[in-house]
């Protein structure tokens, strides 16, 4: 008897008789029919380590915080909603959200180990979050920290922040090209002194340093002592090369009243010279259109006023000052002097925004 086969012959599949005596079909045979194998299979154990890993995670968590401890943070735990999780800094994003989605399907945590079955909870950030649960920030390091950032955004160099805080007067310094303008206020911010000086010849020649050092000399010996001397931050881009003459007379105008106010006014060896960012006290005024910072003309306009009508008028104007005052503004109203108003400007920009932090 033949049995039909089929075979790859030419690269086609042919069909012929296989007779059933030979080799090729018993060994086909065998491979087809092979007798599945009584023999027990050979079963591998499973070991379960969750238990003993439990265990000892347990310990040491039984080992860095107390009973009570342990109760606390199991609280928060358990009734936190996601924006008060979220309150911890190591807690925000998915990690609160993983926390709320596992109590929902499991139920509430029994143990602080039982953490680290929520996704992104390894051993490390379980023992850092219980910690965080147990000395949350206050209110009064977050402001701080809030502090610090601003008076790195606002002042250069950096400066101790409780320096600042004791700060009882300011001189608020801003330059131009034809004039140099100056406001003194105390903490208070009344305006002890508020004046301006015309230096038109530092624009002409070959912009000597001597002649500069001799101009801005004579102008520092006319002011005031202060704990901090505040100087506007600008100046024109590199990318325009016609205003490098006034990028050129700005930079040396302000390296000047560095040194000098410095040699000046020095106290205990440390420096008293600031620069504030221009922007800042433009958005801080409401002046910003875009980048470009507008007059603070009519601003001035309104705190001098509003220091004659009201009780408590946000910048104070002695009463044996304030005619002059408004008379030196008179004088300028046409010829708009940017530095003047900017000066004052400035001044009260420090104490509310630096000193007082009113926008923290």
């Amino acid at each position: 008897m033949n049995v039909p086969s089929l075979l790859l012959a030419g690269g086609r599949w042919r069909c012929f008789p296989l007779p059933l005596g030979s080799s090729l079909f018993q060994a086909l045979h065998n491979s087809c029919c092979r007798k599945e194998s009584t023999a027990p299979e050979k079963i591998i154990p499973h070991v379960d380590f969750s238990d003993e890993t439990a265990k000892e995670s347990g310990k040491t968590f039984d080992k860095l915080f107390s009973s009570e401890q342990q109760a606390s943070i199991l609280h928060v735990l358990n009734t936190a909603s996601n924006k008060e999780l979220e309150a911890f800094k190591l807690l925000r994003g998915k990690k609160s959200l993983n926390i709320i989605e596992h109590r929902k399907k499991f139920g509430p945590f029994q143990n602080l180990e039982s953490l680290m079955n929520v996704p992104l909870f390894h051993y490390k950030i379980t023992i850092q979050v219980c910690n965080s649960i147990l000395n949350p920030e206050t209110g009064g390091k977050k402001k701080k920290l809030q502090e610090s950032r601003i008076l790195r955004k606002l002042i250069k160099p950096e400066i101790g922040r409780e320096r600042v805080k004791a700060v009882n007067s300011i001189v608020s310094i801003v330059s131009g090209t034809r004039r140099l303008a100056w406001a003194h206020l105390d903490r208070k911010l009344a305006v002890l002194d508020w004046q301006q000086t015309e230096y038109c010849q530092l624009m002409k020649g070959s912009y000597l340093s001597s002649v500069y050092l001799e101009e801005i000399s004579s102008i520092i010996s006319k002011m005031p002592k202060a704990d901090l001397y505040v100087l506007e931050k600008t100046g024109p881009s590199f990318q325009n090369p016609s205003l490098f003459p006034v990028l050129l007379h700005f930079h040396m105008t302000e390296a000047m009243l560095y040194a000098l106010l410095n040699v000046t006014f020095a106290q205990d060896g440390r420096h008293q010279v600031l620069s504030m960012n221009r922007s800042a006290v433009g958005k801080h005024f409401e002046l910003m259109i875009g980048d470009i910072r507008t007059s603070g003309k009519e601003v001035v306009k309104q705190l001098l006023s509003e220091s004659v009508l009201k009780d408590e008028p946000r910048v104070f104007f002695p009463p044996e000052k304030i005619v002059r005052y408004r008379q030196m503004f008179s004088s300028t109203e046409h010829n708009r002097v940017e530095e003047l108003y900017d000066s004052l400007l400035q001044a009260i920009a420090f104490y509310e925004l630096a000193v007082f932090n009113t926008e923290s």
